[in-house]
């Protein structure tokens, strides 16, 4: 054997060495190991008309449809020191139900210790008309095509609701809130992070403590709107013909008005008062420290 074929071999002994080494050092690192399963399941629709859905970890989607049932699709995930404890762990990953005569509670029983973590990312396909309530510790929520009220809370994950008719309740902790096409009473609530409201028809009370809010109303509704927020800028866009008692104060920013009020105004430091039509409706927009436009 040659000089250089033997460097050469010993260079490849070398390699392998380190790769083995390497391998050594990183299994039993905690979650350096993965195991996904999906799964499919049917369930009977809720005799009292509410379903729950509690996912602390994974993202959540719920679709209406014109259905008597509800269809599941989960999608496993289990995180491990090593390829069999991740396969044990996602074994363990259970979904939980639980009915009485007013709602019907899907969750997720997930075992799991410092150096183990699972989620399950779910899709139901429910009833259109149903009323929808989601809690999520840490995950996405999406909620589409409904014709019920709907409730969703998300600590650490944004919300979106689309074509939704009802009276609906968002809050979020740290991240974005989005409506689109919806109809009814909307609340939502934001501890830091963005509001933004597209094409709504009815009142919205939305406020936010350290983020900006938009608003495009197609339809006021009788309740009016009221939009506040502490750290940042405030965005109203309004029909064209409305009926409307605007009040807007501002601490520390400016305020933008792009509409002609139909009454008489008044306007001093930080404070814009006027009617839009024939009055009524209550129209408060509220800022801290940040920019509020009425266009």
């Amino acid at each position: 054997m040659s000089e250089r074929d033997e460097t050469t071999q010993c260079g490849g002994h070398s390699r392998r060495g380190l790769g083995d080494f390497l391998r050594s050092l990183l299994s039993g690192i905690p979650w350096s190991e993965k195991a996904e399963e999906e799964e499919s399941i049917r369930l009977d629709a809720p005799r009292g008309g509410t379903l729950r859905i509690d996912n602390a970890n994974g993202r959540t989607r719920v679709v209406g449809e014109d259905r008597d049932d509800i269809q599941v699709e989960m999608k496993k995930v289990a995180r491990a020191e090593s390829e069999d404890e991740a396969a044990l762990l996602l074994e363990e990953i259970r979904l939980v139900t639980r009915e009485d005569d007013e709602f019907l509670l899907v969750e997720f029983d997930i075992p799991g210790r410092w150096n183990r973590k699972g989620r399950v990312d779910i899709e139901l396909r429910v009833p259109r008309k149903l009323r929808v309530e989601v809690l999520a510790a840490n995950g996405r929520i999406c909620l589409e095509d409904l014709c019920g009220h709907i409730r969703a809370k998300s600590s650490n994950g944004p919300i979106r609701i689309t074509n939704v008719v009802g009276d609906i309740s968002v809050a979020t902790s740290n991240a974005k809130v989005k409506t689109d096409c919806t109809c009814g009473r909307l609340t939502a609530r934001c501890s830091n992070g963005k509001i933004q409201v597209d094409q709504h028809r009815g009142s919205v009370d939305a406020s936010t403590s350290n983020g900006t809010i938009n608003c495009e109303l197609a339809e006021l509704g009788d309740a009016g709107i009221l939009l506040a927020t502490s750290n940042g800028r405030i965005s109203l866009e309004l029909p064209e013909d409305v009926d409307g008692d605007v009040d807007i104060r501002v601490d520390n920013g400016v305020i933008r008005t792009g509409r002609e009020f139909d009454g008489s105004a008044t306007e001093r430091s930080g404070r814009v008062k006027g009617t839009l039509g024939r009055g009524g409706i209550p129209i408060k927009l509220r800022a801290s420290n940040g920019t509020v436009s009425l266009r």
